[in-house]
């Protein structure tokens, strides 16, 4: 007997279109946030251009990327941020196995480091950079994490304060939390970590290092850290 429930059938459809690594490894790479053009991405997933253009019309078609084109070229980025936090969260549930495989390469284990010690998740802060932040507002009042993610009245005095500007868009929620897949706690999402994120990068706080969602604190961004949530940078390095 088959099931009618029509919601059965579609989370069927959607498992299906993640159930594929190369699927899986595109769906990955996006979450820094950022277009790939179908060259990009099949160079990281190890597929032929021609292969990747299949994935990467399914994709599509089910909602979960979407799709620009200039001039020859062709850009995909995840469909939104609830896209985003579906794989964030998938990734999380499988993050232990994965951590069980040692890397093979230097090269590799010094990625692995990079992603862990900061990384963007889509469009806010994780690893331990994201952790940190996420501790320093709670510790100071200006977050709240007792009944779920909420910023405080002086939360948002210190958004305010430090020129970093919350702009709601549709029913995204001002703060989530986000399962950190490598720290295995929660770090700040929705509007504010974004806002947080994007200052942070525009600001010289942060940078992006290699080809992945890396990045790394830089000076400014140690000076500006401990003077407005007091984190110590040392336990970012």
């Amino acid at each position: 007997m088959t099931s009618k429930d029509p919601t059965a059938a579609a989370l069927a459809r959607l498992a299906a279109l993640i159930a594929d690594e190369t699927r899986a490894a595109c769906l990955l790479a996006l979450l820094d946030g950022r277009a790939w053009t179908a060259g990009e991405l099949a160079r990281h997933a190890g597929v032929a251009a021609s292969t990747l253009s299949e994935h990467l019309g399914k994709l599509v078609a089910g909602g979960l990327l979407a799709e620009e084109r200039q001039g020859r070229h062709r850009y995909v980025r995840l469909a939104d941020a609830r896209v985003a936090q579906l794989v964030e969260d998938l990734a999380a549930q499988v993050a232990p196995e994965a951590e069980a495989r040692r890397p093979r390469t230097l090269r590799a284990s010094s990625a692995g480091s990079a992603m862990a010690r900061g990384r963007t998740c889509y469009d806010h802060l994780a690893g331990r950079l994201g952790i940190a932040v996420t501790d320093a507002l709670t510790v100071r009042g200006l977050l709240r994490q007792d009944t779920g993610f909420a910023l405080t009245d002086a939360g948002l005095g210190w958004f305010e304060a430090a020129r970093i500007a919350l702009k709601p868009t549709g029913r995204r929620p001002l703060a989530r939390a986000c399962l950190d897949w490598t720290e295995r706690r929660p770090h700040l999402a929705g509007v504010a970590g974004a806002a947080l994120c994007r200052h942070a990068l525009d600001a010289g706080w942060c940078v992006r290092i290699g080809s992945e969602r890396a990045v790394r604190l830089t000076p400014a961004g140690e000076d500006a850290l401990s003077g407005l949530l007091g984190i110590d940078p040392a336990a970012l390095r």
